[in-house]
């Protein structure tokens, strides 16, 4: 097989080999190539020259999950790891192997933290099995054996073997039970907790990484798409005549009830003849929705009589009745698009016996159902070959409409390789977006400014209502209240109130949700934090020390919290710089698993102008696999969850989506990102996500600084519109 190089001879890319291990078959081939694999097992490919495979089941999408994993079972099968190289077994391939290994959604940060014992069970058992098969080749008990660093030895005869020269033995051998295959303590980790560098990042640097975007088959057409901009409108009627002439154009095809497809030699004559088809829409109930209807409907949603209860204790109404002062504010959270760099693309080419798809995606079984339902063949005669994702963000992890998509399309050319590819216009009218919230926060306040009781109203949208309804029990979507659940989950609200309340009144508009990275703790640390920061001012009290008399019960909360109030220097002033003030503000939550805090450091001019100097930002998600890629992730959380901060919203307008592209949605960019400074608190005992949490505590650490600057409350994302000259 040839070396693929990127951009210069995608032609053949489907026939190429990644450097680092990763290879695209070409159609019909994913079988015969597993078949003629000799793996150790599931998890582990070790070739005559010592070159390790470990096989990855999660997704690759920039966050470093890939390394993580491969470091999880390099770290028991006692590898070589300048040897290693990585793989992606196919949905297809778990689906014939009685899922093997296991759940491939890479999700809810949950990479790391869901598959780390499954994954480090496999490197293991690989080890006990070149082992065994050493030992058997030297006639000798097997206890008289060990590994390290791809090498087994005999201690008492000195002997020793590469893993290579037996990993064809041991794969004949039958493995020990997941039971009896013990795993080392964290105090004997060799490569987990080390800074290792990213087995991904040469490929993305040299530009031999193949994303869906770049992919080519052998006689391959290309495909571009239009939906009706109103969700849930239709096609009504088409007009393709002039499309139809245009040179390369093969077909103008309706896909599904709802959008119009033309498939030519080039992408860009695809997309440009679709700009000639004249679609009549019908645009259905939702053709005059707007933000600002909905925005009423919530509104009211936030005194409504009716509402899902997500946590309670004591009587928060009496409490707060009784209160000689009270504090009350409401918030708002808009729609936001995942706006991943790399638009929605897939290729797929169908017959009457089989269908496979190349997609970048985050959960490749999902995939696989959508192509199979969408081909309407066995999901055994379907295949998905997962590619690296320029970008998820939890877009393409559980909608996967752009596969039902390319699946339909090959399905009106059977037998013929055809690429979709959205444009950047489609993509951020047709996302699933997160869900637009607003919440009343309403707290009793005692004589010395202590909290009697907090009322919490959230309304608006729910998740799950838009693509898991079933999952919904007595009107309650569980996930609404991330960030707010009692002790005891993944993710806890931090503070001992002495009465509490807190519920949501459902209010779904027509525009779908997604699980956007940080989905719903973004928002409820944003009301929270900031509300706990004005209850703070309101008592008269330091906000640092109004959080700490709240967390004796919640000690990883509050070790957090001390950690970036320490690092600052919180209790002493922060230096002026450029000749203007330098103002903090706090914030903590819990999510994922794992606790988060940040501080900031802001400046607001006198005309308004707000420069965001530095993060401070700690994280204990238990067990640090690798440190180097923990601090990435919170950088990057910082760039995502400030750019949602400042710029992130979605309006709708006429049913319709207004923003259309990076001039109306614009991103953080390099010369506004402030330094970031990472603490990673690793406490041991648990798997906790990096990639979401931190993202939560970007908005209200900022707008809490901001406030110390000006004395204004922002409660109403994004920030761009904001006057921020002093009040």
């Amino acid at each position: 097989m040839n070396a693929i190089t990127r951009r210069a001879a995608l032609a053949t890319a489907a026939m190429g080999a990644f450097t680092f291990g990763f290879r695209i078959p070409a159609p019909g081939e994913a079988a015969a190539q597993s078949a003629a694999t000799p793996e150790v097992n599931a998890w582990v490919v070790v070739k005559p020259d010592d070159t390790v495979i470990i096989r990855i089941a999660r997704s690759e999408m920039g966050q470093g999950t890939l390394t993580g994993l491969a470091q999880m079972v390099a770290e028991e099968l006692e590898c070589d790891w300048s040897k290693v190289t990585t793989e992606y077994p196919t949905p297809g391939q778990n689906l014939a192997r009685g899922r093997v290994w296991g759940n491939m959604s890479t999700g809810g940060s949950r990479g790391i933290r869901e598959s780390n014992e499954l994954v480090r069970k496999g490197g293991a058992t690989a080890r006990i099995m070149l082992v065994q098969a050493a030992a058997q080749g030297w006639g000798v008990p097997v206890g008289e054996c060990s590994a390290a660093n791809s090498v087994i030895t005999h201690g008492p005869s000195g002997r020793s073997a590469s893993f290579g020269s037996v990993a064809l033995a041991a794969g004949r051998l039958t493995p020990p039970a997941a039971a009896d295959v013990p795993l080392k303590a964290p105090s004997a980790w060799k490569l987990i907790g080390r800074p290792l560098a990213r087995l991904d990042t040469a490929p993305k640097i040299n530009g031999s990484l193949i994303y869906g975007m770049d992919l080519k088959l052998p006689g391959m057409l290309n495909a571009a798409i239009q939906a009706c901009p109103v969700f849930g409108g239709k096609v009504a009627a088409v007009d393709s005549a002039a499309a139809e002439r245009m040179p390369g154009v093969k077909r103008v095809l309706r896909v599904g009830d709802n959008a119009v497809a033309v498939v030519a030699d080039t992408w860009w004559r695809a997309k440009t003849a679709l700009e000639k088809v004249n679609i009549t829409w019908n645009l259905g109930e939702h053709a005059n929705a707007s933000s600002a209807a909905f925005a009423e409907v919530m509104r009211a949603g936030l005194d409504a009589p009716q509402a899902a209860v997500g946590n309670r204790n004591g009587d928060a109404a009496a409490a707060i009745a009784a209160a000689p002062r009270k504090v009350e504010a409401i918030y708002g959270y808009p729609h936001q698009n995942h706006a991943c760099m790399e638009v929605m693309n897939a290729t797929a080419i169908w017959t009457a016996e089989r269908c496979e798809v190349w997609t970048p995606t985050q959960n490749g079984e999902a995939a696989h159902a959508a192509t199979a339902e969408a081909a309407g063949l066995p999901p055994a005669r379907c295949e998905v070959h997962k590619l690296h994702l320029g970008g998820g963000f939890g877009r393409r992890g559980a909608v996967h409409d752009w596969v039902r998509q390319v699946v339909d399309i090959a399905k009106q050319m059977p037998g013929t390789p055809v690429k979709l590819l959205w444009t950047r216009e489609e993509d951020m009218v047709q996302g699933r977006y997160h869900p637009v919230t607003m919440a009343k926060l309403t707290a009793g306040l005692d004589a010395q400014g202590n909290i009697t009781g907090l009322h919490m109203r959230i309304s608006g949208q729910s998740i799950l209502a838009g693509l898991f309804p079933q999952n919904i029990r007595d009107g309650r979507d569980p996930v609404v209240f991330q960030g707010l659940n009692n002790a005891g989950g993944e993710a806890d609200i931090g503070y001992g109130f002495p009465n509490l309340l807190i519920d949501h009144a459902m209010r779904n508009p027509h525009v779908p949700p997604g699980f956007w990275r940080g989905v719903n703790l973004n928002q409820n640390a944003f009301y929270l934090e900031c509300f706990m920061d004005e209850l703070a001012h309101a008592a008269g009290k330091d906000p640092l020390e109004y959080r700490r008399a709240l967390m004796a019960n919640y000690p990883k909360h509050r070790a957090v919290l001390d950690a970036v109030a320490a690092k600052v220097g919180w209790g002493s002033p922060a230096a002026p710089i450029g000749g203007q003030a330098v103002h903090r503000g706090l914030c903590v939550t819990h999510g994922f698993g794992s606790y988060v805090a940040a501080c900031a450091e802001v400046s607001v001019s006198d005309a308004g102008e707000l420069k965001i100097h530095r993060i401070v930002a700690a994280t204990d998600c238990g067990f640090a696999v690798n440190p180097q890629q923990i601090a990435a992730q919170v950088e990057g959380s910082f760039v995502y969850g400030l750019t949602a901060a400042l710029y992130g919203e979605c309006t709708v307008k006429d049913g319709r989506i207004e923003q259309t592209n990076f001039d109306s949605y614009p991103m953080m960019k390099m010369d506004t990102m402030p330094k970031v400074e990472t603490i990673i608190n690793a406490s041991g005992g648990f798997w906790g996500g990096v990639g979401e949490p931190t993202i939560a505590v970007a908005a209200p650490a900022v707008l809490n600084a901001i406030f110390a600057a000006t004395g204004k409350r922002i409660r109403q994302l994004p920030l761009r519109d904001a006057d921020l000259r002093r009040a």
